[in-house]
């Protein structure tokens, strides 16, 4: 049986630069900054004090207050970004098979907030388990996709996917596979993450793993850069509305890129640090482009995992080079990270949407932040620093990379 194809049709965006997006992508190509000192709570005895937080949010502005309290926000965001990728692809929802829709979305984490707190409340009383008799459903990664088939009676295929960092990743490329294969003709895919909680940022400071570059926040994520400390924490979700081709034309759908394949792989080696050979890497890309069956002379940008982690960019970098050889100088590498921080499970589809955006409109997003060359890094690899950079892409890479080894690349091609 031959594949169906698969394009995107509907793209939704809430992020540290921007909320929406159009908002996000004007972030992007202006080289802004997303990181902020933290508002959530009292961070000043914390070795990091800093996050990409979101900008403007309210909940009060997008759902009853009785609604939003029944949500963790990794929920609330998941269902804000959702509702703009359904929006944007322009559906008669009176004239779909609803049981042809399906949901699979992304978290790393969950509902870390609500555990949290219901937690600390509980060591704050008497003994006494009093707990949320949401505290579970508002907890739990899976419910993220199972209120938007329940807001919108989507009866497809629902599921939430988590590998750490590249859970949307992942997402997008469950629901590539399931229009594919034919057993949907629509799926709603992406991922959402709201860490930067009490316990998100000392979890993460306890690891080592975060930016502690308080005194200057703005440039504390600086992917590729000498001087890089570790990753800046981020939150908020993206979306997009993914179908067959011949679903999307028989609607007069307007249609972004087409998805032409994702690879999948394990470095099997470290809880927490890449393999410094960058094995996993490697083999993740190998497998998206023998899947999308794309040589590696057609790829014209790749928006790389790039966190701003000592060991991380130099594996990923490596890897690049063992893939595409002298190809990898006539390309556009950049990792949107240095702007939105690290969305964690949300990152993958995120990112994705930055590529999609770049197909789009000819423009590669900066790697901001960059001051000093690091010796270990091939400088002659176009890293798109500090500013934007126009070129004609036709197909665009997104890695993504998670604690526990998870990879996952998703690979984007121009429709035609």
């Amino acid at each position: 049986m031959q594949n169906k194809r698969v394009v995107v049709t509907g793209l939704g965006a809430l992020t540290p630069i921007g909320n929406g997006v159009p908002a996000y992508w004007d972030g992007l190509i202006s080289g802004k900054s997303g990181s902020v000192p933290i508002s959530y709570f009292d961070a000043s005895k914390f070795k990091t004090q800093f996050a990409c937080e979101l900008k403007d949010y309210d909940s009060n502005d997008h759902f009853d207050r009785k609604d939003a309290r029944k949500m963790d926000r990794f929920t609330q965001y998941a269902m804000i970004a959702s509702d703009e990728a359904i929006d944007d692809a322009g559906f008669h929802m009176e004239s779909l098979d609803k049981t042809r829709i399906g949901v699979i979305w992304g978290a790393g984490i969950g509902g870390l907030e609500t555990f949290q707190n219901e937690v600390l409340n509980f060591a704050a009383g008497d003994g006494t388990p009093r707990f949320n008799p949401f505290f579970i459903p508002k907890m739990i990664p899976d419910i993220a996709p199972g209120m938007i088939s329940i807001k919108h009676g989507f009866q497809g295929p629902n599921f939430a996917t988590v590998s750490a960092c590249a859970s949307s990743a992942n997402a997008l490329i469950d629901a590539l596979n399931y229009i594919r294969l034919g057993h949907a003709d629509v799926m709603v895919c992406g991922g959402s993450e709201a860490c930067i909680t009490i316990a998100g940022v000392a979890g993460f400071n306890a690891l080592h793993a975060l930016s502690t570059r308080n005194d200057d926040p703005q440039t504390a994520s600086r992917p590729f850069d000498k001087d890089r400390d570790g990753f800046v924490l981020g939150e908020g979700a993206g979306a997009l509305v993914i179908e067959s081709l011949e679903h999307a034309q028989k609607r007069g759908a307007k249609i972004y890129c087409e998805i032409i394949g994702g690879g999948l792989s394990a470095d099997a080696y470290h809880m927490t640090a890449p393999h410094p050979e960058g094995i996993g890497a490697t083999l993740v890309m190998e497998n998206a482009l023998k899947d999308a069956n794309v040589s590696t002379n057609e790829v014209d940008t790749i928006n790389m995992h790039g966190t701003s982690t000592p060991l991380g960019d130099v594996a990923e970098s490596g890897a690049l080079k063992k893939v595409f050889g002298d190809h990898l100088y006539n390309m556009n590498i950049n990792s949107t990270k240095s702007m939105t921080g690290h969305l964690l499970g949300a990152a993958g589809v995120v990112e994705a949407i930055s590529s999609i955006l770049s197909i789009q409109h000819g423009v590669v997003p900066p790697t901001i932040n960059h001051f000093t060359d690091d010796e270990s890094i091939d400088p002659k690899i176009n890293f798109t620093f500090n500013r934007a950079q126009e070129r004609d892409v036709s197909v665009a890479m997104s890695n993504t990379f998670g604690f526990g080894g998870h990879n996952a690349c998703v690979v984007m091609r121009k429709f035609i």
